[in-house]
């Protein structure tokens, strides 16, 4: 049988560069006509305005008339200043309060949630619902509850034999009292992330451990909690930053008060910034927020990396 001549393949002329360069820079072009609205819209809206209000904290400014260069004075006024330091204080403490409670509580409600009872899908709507809600909403609703006067908190509580509280009118009270409505509405968030973290902990896991004895505390302490590892992290950085930044809840509720107890940081800046005309002095204490913010997200990620790098090496 005669063998099939083979096919003689002919190469074409070498491509010309001009045109491949030509090529390229049409493609470019055509690329940026359509990233170019989005990059416009992250320069307008976020790189512009940064760089703007670093510059803004070194001046004197109301946004009216023209600004005056002051260079660290408003830094070193914000050192001085009496309400900074007390805002301060309520910021971190509201933190300090919200972060781990949530936790938690998040936590707690996920592994109940996680086992096979009646209505499970109808709780977890349940839970979550009040994280959908918005701040303005929460406050509108628990100014009346928590009123001290015609509020259904104090009603309750009258009927209980306890005497009547001030909740969000009282300094002692006020800041407690954010706490426990941003944990009624925070918590659900917690619980999503823990039920789907709990979903994917290995069963061989959990079976290996039940064969040699373990029980649920231990099951919990060596096999479910170091699973959870990396949501804990991401709860914890999460949560910081929205507590940091807590503002809505106290213009609606508080507005700052009584006698500054509920002022925080993010209050601070707006009040300083719209209501003070001191654009300039809230400026500065919106980059030391910044800063904090940057600390906070550096240590949760050294922290995290440390702990990656101890569970490589007890794994080798």
């Amino acid at each position: 049988m005669p063998r099939l001549p083979r096919a003689i393949t002919v190469a074409g002329p070498p491509p010309d560069p001009r045109a491949l360069r030509r090529k390229r820079r049409n493609e470019t072009a055509t690329a940026w006509a359509f990233v170019s609205p989005a990059v416009l819209i992250v320069l307008g809206l976020s790189i512009v305005p940064v760089i703007w209000s670093l510059l803004l904290s070194f001046q004197a400014s109301d946004l009216v008339t023209p600004s005056r260069w002051v260079g660290l004075d408003n830094y070193r006024a914000l050192a001085q200043d009496p309400n900074f330091s007390q805002a301060v204080r309520n910021t971190l403490l509201y933190t300090v309060l919200y972060v781990p409670l949530s936790m938690l509580f998040g936590l707690a409600l996920a592994l109940v949630l996680n086992r096979r009872i009646r209505f499970v899908g109808l709780y977890r709507t349940l839970i979550f619902v009040p994280f959908v809600l918005s701040a303005t909403a929460q406050g509108v609703l628990f100014s009346f509850i928590l009123d001290p006067e015609f509020g259904g908190a104090n009603s309750v509580l009258h009927r209980l034999g306890i005497s009547s509280q001030g909740f969000l009118s009282d300094p002692s009270q006020a800041l407690l009292a954010l706490v426990a409505i941003t944990l009624w509405s925070g918590t659900g968030f917690c619980v999503v992330v823990y039920l789907a973290a709990l979903q994917d902990v290995p069963q061989s896991l959990i079976e290996a451990a039940r064969l040699d004895g373990a029980g649920r505390r231990h099951l919990l302490r060596h096999v479910t909690l170091p699973t959870l590892t990396p949501v804990t992290v991401f709860l914890v950085l999460w949560q910081a930053i929205n507590s940091l930044q807590v503002f809505d809840l106290v213009y609606v509720t508080t507005k700052g008060g009584p006698l500054g107890s509920t002022t925080v940081i993010v209050y601070f800046i707006w009040e300083q910034a719209f209501k003070n005309a001191t654009a300039g002095y809230g400026a500065s204490a919106a980059y030391v927020l910044a800063v904090a913010l940057g600390l906070a997200a550096g240590v949760v990620r050294i922290v995290r990396r440390r702990g990656r790098h101890r569970l490589e090496g007890a794994r080798t």
